[in-house]
């Protein structure tokens, strides 16, 4: 049930027009809750057993270990919830990438041997509702959150179905006071949720789906590649995959604010970033602040000494390509933007700290951040470690640059990222919702119609998420 399907706008009407009926809070949760099952058992009615497991052994582990005095029996209860919750997702995620390695290495040492096909079909959205239900029993270990009071709110918090399958990943303390009382919100909240959404739907099929995908796909399609159209390829994939995610995130975000929920925006003008932390404080922000929270801090976080912590920058960042993806391109990425993080921590940190003091400086910085995120975005898309290193080649040899921009396509993708990153120079310090609302009337109703009939208009097939495959 895609966000950009009928399928999904017959859904969502069907859950509105039930939502505001007259009825009790509690019922209307009881619809939410329902929604969200029949929401997930959409894409494959059998994983849902997963979703329950997940919200069973939270549940229980985070009330037990809470209860308990001696700290030793704490961990125990933590360690069921983590070994559950990340079992599960190392099965059905990593196995196949596990066993196919381990092959390679036994065949390197002269021992042949082939395991058992896995053929694992991955549940969609378990990479991010396992983050969400792990960071509930990690916040009451730690005792920052008292156990819920309500089973049906905690099984609601992690099945909460317009962030369920690509979040935004949506911590317990956030969303779960939400749903103690029936939300102040009228059709304001309805008319402000459904412009999010014809924004985030423009921002998928208009800009993602029909002007950048056929350019990155063209490119990285291709065996070999020169100079000019690797960085085509580049900037047309870095165009995609963020208009694909800030698009499903901003209808998550529509879908949610319509039931009157707030949840928090995931993206913020990554592309107009001063450097490389300040871009993971911009680019899909609550995986960052998850990494940060519960990997980086559990790890000792800055307070060990440099060398430690550039340490567990590193690994952060090379899990964090992990969790993308069981693949070397993902742990290569995760790698480049943990080397980014450790020379800017250790040298041009110092810079990025003084640029206040000159101005004509960021600009620079801007453009050497924004140069980085293109070459790594090179890993993400390639299909191989191989076809990466090409691209490399070429992309960083000017003498290899000898073909000329001259296709309808390219030139339409190129301005296009130039106009995305412009717009997100504009609108980087307020919010979407800020901005919606302080514009004139006429004027946003007249960008909405514009985008609604583009949205009609375009010719480009209906693609799945990129975010969906994690």
């Amino acid at each position: 049930m895609n966000f950009d399907s009928y399928t999904f706008l017959v859904f969502w009407l069907a859950v509105l027009l039930l939502y505001h009926l007259p009825m009790s809070w509690s019922g209307k949760k009881n619809v939410l809750l329902g929604a969200s099952y029949v929401f997930y058992a959409a894409w494959n009615p059998p994983f849902i057993v997963l979703l329950w497991i997940s919200t069973l052994v939270d549940w229980h582990a985070a009330r037990k270990l809470a209860a308990s005095s001696i700290q030793k029996h704490k961990k125990r209860w933590l360690g069921l919830s983590l070994f559950v919750n990340l079992g599960l997702l190392a099965y059905f995620k990593y196995s196949g990438f596990v066993l196919a390695n381990l092959e390679r290495l036994l065949a390197s040492i002269g021992i042949e041997h082939q395991f058992p096909e896995q053929n694992l079909i991955l549940p969609i959205g378990i990479s991010f509702y396992t983050f969400q239900t792990l960071s509930y029993t990690i916040d009451v270990y730690r005792g920052s959150l008292k156990p819920w009071h309500s089973f049906r709110d905690f099984a609601l918090f992690v099945s909460f179905f317009p962030q369920l399958v690509a979040g935004p990943i949506v911590r317990a303390k956030s969303l779960l006071p939400q749903f103690v009382a029936a939300p102040r919100h009228g059709w304001n909240s309805v008319g402000l949720g459904t412009a999010l959404i014809i924004l985030g739907l423009f921002q998928k099929n208009v800009l993602a789906d029909g002007i950048f995908a056929p350019v990155a796909d063209l490119y990285f399609g291709m065996d070999t590649t020169d100079g000019i159209q690797a960085w085509t390829a580049s900037m047309a994939f870095a165009g995609q995959i963020f208009c694909d995610f800030a698009g499903y995130s901003t209808i998550a975000i529509g879908v949610a604010r319509s039931l009157g929920f707030r949840i928090a925006m995931n993206f913020n003008a990554p592309y107009t970033a001063l450097g490389f932390s300040d871009f993971w404080r911009r680019w899909h922000i609550s995986l960052s602040r998850w990494l940060r929270d519960y990997l980086y801090v559990s790890l000792g976080g800055n307070r060990r000494g440099q060398w430690l912590t550039l340490r567990n920058l590193m690994l952060t960042m090379l899990l964090g390509g992990l969790w993308h993806g069981a693949a070397w391109t993902f742990v290569a990425w995760g790698a480049l933007h943990g080397t980014f993080l450790v020379i800017e921590r250790v040298g041009v940190r110092t810079l990025g700290r003084s640029l206040g003091g000159y101005p004509f400086l960021q600009p620079l910085y801007a453009l050497i951040t924004l140069a980085g995120v293109l070459l790594s975005w090179v890993l993400f898309r390639a299909e191989s470690l191989q076809q990466a290193g090409a691209m490399y080649q070429v992309m960083l040899d000017p003498r290899a640059w000898t073909q000329v921009i001259n296709a309808g396509a390219d030139r339409l993708a190129l301005i296009s990222f130039a106009g995305l990153v412009v717009a997100q120079l504009v609108f980087r310090r307020h919010r979407q919702e800020a901005w919606l609302l302080r514009l004139p009337w006429w004027l946003t109703a007249l960008a909405l119609g514009s985008m609604l009939t583009l949205l009609f208009l375009s010719p480009a097939p209906s693609r799945a998420f990129i975010y969906f495959q994690f």
